[in-house]
């Protein structure tokens, strides 16, 4: 359910064009998945399944027809990677998003998170470089800053990874970099902030913290901050990140590995967050719990656009409050049918 018109910002440039696009069931795989093929392209997903669904196809499945191709498997087969990426004359472009996702899981199951994030992206871009793809756009993570309390965030400031998961997500970066400069395969690195929006799953011990308010609030329970709530994020509709993708897809000079942030350069504390949810949901009565701050998580996130705007030509193209309010609805809307 995009708020924006692909085509429109697009035009004709995936018509035909093939691309794979791992984690592709997923909630923002899915959405770029949705994007390519509303633009002509014939889209192949791998995923399996552990944080996707193949119920996010539902909504354009049928529209899609025999371009979209669904495989249930896993970045780690190394030999499943390389059929997907060289069977039907080859991908023009590799979306990378599949990786285990949340800071505090990370901090439980560092090991499979090292697996999964760091060994499956080297399968990926191995894969990519045998098939000759044009472009592999990678989805890396602003946990990559850490806690310095720099604002905004600099694509230049050193990485202070708190997390396995961000430490992964930053070996990542590196990879494709050194892909990049050593074998010429073109990568670009999209570092997103706080993305939301629909088919965000809502019902996992980990899920993000707009998902996680509204399964409480819809349920007329307080939902749960960590910490004293003035933490702050640049919470970014899934929209502006799909848009990062394309146009670092689209672009015609070398990206050779380049870090970009992908957010709306806007701030907002969590409990600013808590209480426009509670509001939109006619429930201001429930105020959040507090609890203890958990391990990894970071205090403040705001990015600075300048380098994604010269490089690629970015710019948001849904606000906060505007994707804010669809995805409250979504949420009501499959939670209460």
């Amino acid at each position: 359910m995009a708020l924006t018109n692909w085509q429109q910002l697009h035009g004709s440039h995936f018509a035909g064009s093939r691309a794979l696009v791992t984690g592709g069931a997923g909630f923002i795989g899915s959405h770029l998945t949705e994007a390519l093929l509303d633009l002509g392209a014939e889209v192949v997903v791998i995923d399996d399944l552990s944080g996707g669904d193949v119920v996010n196809f539902a909504d354009y499945k049928e529209r899609a027809g025999d371009r979209l191709r669904f495989v249930e498997g896993s970045i780690l087969d190394e030999a499943l990677l390389k059929e997907l990426t060289t069977s039907g004359g080859g991908v023009r472009y590799v979306f990378h998003q599949a990786a285990l996702g949340s800071v505090p899981r990370s901090v439980a199951e560092p090991v499979k998170f090292h697996q999964v994030n760091a060994t499956g992206t080297l399968n990926v871009l191995e894969a990519a470089r045998a098939a000759d793809v044009q472009r592999v756009m990678f989805a890396a993570s602003s946990s990559a800053y850490g806690d310095s309390e720099v604002l905004p965030k600099i694509e230049t400031m050193p990485a202070l990874p708190r997390s396995p998961y961000a430490a992964n997500k930053v070996y990542d970066e590196c990879l494709c970099r050194a892909y990049a400069c050593s074998y010429g395969l073109d990568t670009a690195c999209l570092r997103y902030f706080n993305i939301f929006g629909p088919r965000q799953n809502a019902n996992s011990a980990y899920a993000a913290v707009i998902a996680a308010f509204a399964k409480d609030l819809l349920a007329n329970k307080r939902p749960t901050i960590f910490g004293d709530g003035e933490q702050s994020r640049d919470f970014t509709f899934v929209d502006n990140a799909v848009h990062a993708n394309l146009l670092a897809a689209r672009c015609t000079k070398k990206i050779e590995g380049e870090v970009m942030n992908v957010a709306c350069g806007q701030r907002v504390t969590v409990n600013q967050l808590a209480a426009t949810m509670a509001g939109l949901y006619g429930v201001p009565e429930l105020t959040p719990i507090h609890q203890d701050e958990r391990a990894g998580d970071v205090k403040h996130s705001l990015a600075d656009l300048s380098k994604i705007r010269a490089t690629i030509g970015y710019e948001p193209l849904v606000g906060f409050e505007d994707g804010l309010a669809p995805t409250c609805a979504w949420y009501r809307e499959t939670m209460l049918g």
